[in-house]
């Protein structure tokens, strides 16, 4: 089978594309044929192998697992003695993380309880859009930002693949949304639920008079006392990803701020595929878009992982698998 496979740490041009024996299941796999995959900031990093720190969880001199690709959808061709949630032809999606990585392949051995049953109303780019920042979304707005009807919203970060969809559940649970990213993205960002936008190249959102309930952050790119003056009394900053040494700001503070400036801030650590039935509900009532920027075939993956690193992207960047076997 064709694989995307990486040696080293270094520049996405250095991956490799690669003829490797098709894996093997143990008693609790299943072996998926992979129909798409989606590019997430853990490929971004791991290729590269920067932030350095990373290296520690990713592999200190080479990367552990040299397949990268955390997200999926595909079809069930084969199941382990002991699977007890699938079949053989079941289409399935979901972020694998806890069990692994290496989607970007034409088949993946993982355990059965790293994936969901697809929705037939999804596709399978769709459905390989939807489960990580899905899950970044929901859980940071409803189980640690504890989002309710009218709160004031920022998300900052906001056309990339989570904030298109917290946007859009921040106003189905009647909240006021405002976005912030670059200036080429804000106009269909406004297409996809928020009622404002602010370009980051010319406004600081720190800044601004206006206070929040919430604060939803995918960049993490200031100290965490810069948010403090657009929080209300008792708002709640949720953090999902950005600049590793401000996150361990964030540890090092949340407590010291709670305590002093009765204000909560948080590290949100994902539960890979929790509640997707509930964002599979609000697609079939046409409450949430998913939104694809594009949608590179298998063979342009390192020129996919580049345009996300670059962040030109509006909402997910996906990967078709249309590969000859």
């Amino acid at each position: 089978m064709k694989v995307i496979y990486q040696n080293s740490y270094g520049p996405v041009s250095e991956l490799l594309k690669k003829e490797i024996q098709k894996p093997g299941i143990k008693e609790n796999e299943v072996l998926i044929k992979i129909h798409a995959s989606a590019i997430n900031d853990y490929d971004w990093s791991m290729v590269r192998g920067k932030p350095y720190l990373y290296r520690l969880m990713f592999g200190l001199f080479k990367p552990k697992n040299p397949i990268p690709g955390m997200e999926l959808s595909g079809v069930i061709e084969a199941i382990g003695k002991s699977v007890t949630r699938f079949k053989v032809g079941d289409q399935v999606y979901g972020d694998i993380s806890n069990y692994g990585f290496g989607s970007f392949a034409e088949y993946i051995a993982i355990n059965e309880k790293a994936i969901l049953p697809k929705p037939n109303s999804l596709k399978y780019e769709e459905a390989a859009a939807l489960s990580h920042a899905g899950g970044l979304a929901l859980q940071g707005l409803q189980d640690l930002g504890k989002l309710k009807a009218g709160d004031k919203v920022l998300i900052n970060g906001g056309g990339g693949g989570m904030g298109i969809i917290a946007a859009q559940i921040a106003n189905f649970k009647g909240a006021k949304v405002t976005g912030v990213d670059h200036l080429t993205k804000l106009e269909e960002m406004k297409a996809y639920g928020y009622d404002e936008v602010i370009d980051y190249n010319t406004t600081d959102f720190t800044e601004l008079k206006t206070k929040f309930n919430l604060i939803l952050d995918a960049k993490t790119n200031r100290s965490p006392f810069k948010y403090l003056n657009v929080l209300k009394p008792n708002g709640r900053y949720i953090t999902v990803g950005g600049s590793l040494s401000r996150l361990i700001q964030v540890l090092f503070f949340k407590a010291w701020i709670k305590l002093i400036y009765k204000k909560n801030f948080a590290i949100l650590a994902l539960k890979a595929n929790k509640d997707m039935r509930f964002l599979e509900a609000l697609i079939a009532n046409g409450s949430l878009r998913l939104a694809i920027d594009e949608s590179f075939d298998f063979d342009h993956v390192p020129e996919a992982i580049q345009f996300f690193g670059e962040a030109r992207h509006l909402g997910k960047v996906v990967i078709t698998h249309k590969t000859k076997v």
